[in-house]
This record gives structure tokens, sequence and C-alpha cells, in this order.
């Protein structure tokens, strides 16, 4: 069983960047996918990146291209999701998900999440 641990969230200002990081307590299969979703109250889970572990392989969601990177360490067990020129829209709790054989998008098809972390973005 994987567990998943998000770090980096907090309030930046309109423009501004953040790292989000995510640590699996375990080693992450060459099988697996780290993705990245976020959820805004009153709003659906969105899909924001997604990277296949054994590859490297990348795949963002349409609000985010351009200006998300999404990464992984294989060595430390981590992926990263580095933000940039982040708006106010992009305010939400960003979860941290993992999993095998799945659709990269679907958030329904990952097997394990983090608790989230929270990221404002003030205007």
């Amino acid at each position: 069983q994987v567990q998943l641990e998000e770090s980096g969230g907090g309030l930046v200002q309109a423009g501004g960047s953040l790292r989000l990081s995510c640590e699996a307590s375990g080693r992450i299969s060459n099988t697996y996918t780290m993705g990245w979703f976020r959820q805004a109250p009153g709003k659906d889970r969105e899909f924001v990146a997604g990277i296949r572990w054994s590859s490297g392989g990348t795949y963002y969601g349409d609000s985010v291209k351009g200006r998300f990177t999404i990464s992984r360490d294989n060595a430390k067990n981590t992926g990263y999701l580095q933000m940039k020129s982040l708006n106010p829209e992009d305010t939400a709790v960003y979860f941290c998900a993992a999993g095998r054989s799945l659709r990269v998008v679907v958030g329904d098809d990952y097997n394990y999440w983090g608790q989230g972390t929270q990221v404002t973005v003030s205007s």
C-alpha cells in the first residue's frame, strides 16, 4: 500500500509561484502514474497534471498548460508540481494521487490519495 503526503501549499500573490511536493511512503513502481488534482469550494474536482513514473511522460489540464510543470525524483519517491504565473482561479485544495493501469486524467481511476494542501492566490 502506498501512502502519499503533500507539502508546499500556502498563500501567494497573483503572478507568483509555488512548488508542491508529493512524497510516497514506499517505492513507486514503474507501472505507476502520479497525478495532481485540485478542488475549489463548490466546484468539481479538476485534473491538473500527471506523470508516468517509468517514462516521465507528462500530461496537463488545459487550464494550466504552459504555467505548471510536473516532475519526479525516482530516488526520493517524490513528485513535484511547479506552479508559475498563479492567479486567483488557481485557488483550491491540491491533492496528489497515484495508481497503476489507469487513465491519467480520470481521478476515479487512482488508488491512493494524499490529504491535500491548500493553495490560496490573492489578487
